[in-house]
């Protein structure tokens, strides 16, 4: 299903940072596991999903994002972990940590299993709003990924991709990589036109990757209008 989107502003807009920061200020917490399609929790919240291949630094991003070192855990051996993890943030907004995919030991078997479960989850999920694509920067786009992003165009859901480990990068090399990144993002009608640039480490994109969230759940708005109301309540003189 493709999601439709209100027009969004830069995520480097003072506004959308503050809700993305209030917003990620929230509980996160994970509630629920699934390794079949018939173990997902009933719909609810908005949902916005993860994927990346092995050793992209998913758990370090999602760590990052909420602010909870503990919260998202790699797997000691990669590619292991095949279940979608859900995590509710601030009881508006559910996170999915996808299964890594692409590790070079997984049996094809698996690796099948993986692209069936994974292609019905973003098929049918109705609450799924977008899918965060994360590659790593420092490397060159692999054949695991195209092969994500050909299964997310065939699902027809809406997906943006981020960039990981971007500290590991010089300016010019990080300049070259988003500017190819965005070429392949325009070839796929899926993709939204937007890359986004992340350390966990250094905390670089972080913020702007908490305001996206944010805004495209209409909470700048909000926030907006409410700061509006607390201003015009706070020049009134009587009930």
């Amino acid at each position: 299903m493709m999601a439709a989107f209100a027009e969004i502003p830069p995520p480097d807009d003072p506004a959308a940072l503050e809700a993305g920061r209030r917003l990620f200020a929230g509980e996160c917490r994970f509630f629920h596991g699934a390794q079949t399609l018939d173990q997902l929790p009933p719909p609810g919240h908005p949902e916005v999903a993860f994927a990346g291949r092995s050793n992209v630094g998913k758990s370090s991003l999602l760590n990052a994002l909420t602010g909870r070192k503990g919260l998202a855990r790699a797997s000691s051996e990669p590619g292991r972990t095949r279940q979608l993890n859900f995590f509710d943030l601030a009881g508006v907004l559910t996170l999915v940590d996808m299964p890594g995919y692409g590790y070079a030991r997984a049996s094809k078997v698996i690796k099948a299993e993986w692209q069936g479960m994974m292609f019905d989850y973003l098929r049918g999920r109705p609450t799924l709003q977008r899918v965060f694509l994360l590659l790593d920067s420092r490397i060159e786009l692999k054949q695991a990924d195209r092969d994500v992003i050909d299964l997310l165009d065939r699902a027809a859901v809406t997906f943006q991709i981020v960039l990981t480990k971007v500290d590991g990068l010089k300016p010019s090399a990080l300049a070259r990589k988003i500017a190819d990144t965005e070429q392949l993002v325009r070839s796929h009608a899926a993709a939204f036109p937007r890359v986004q640039p992340t350390s966990s480490e250094s905390g670089m994109g972080i913020a702007a990757l908490r305001a996206e969230l944010a805004a495209f759940l209409g909470l700048e708005t909000r926030n907006g209008e409410e700061a509006a109301r607390d201003d015009a309540d706070g020049g009134r003189t009587g009930p």
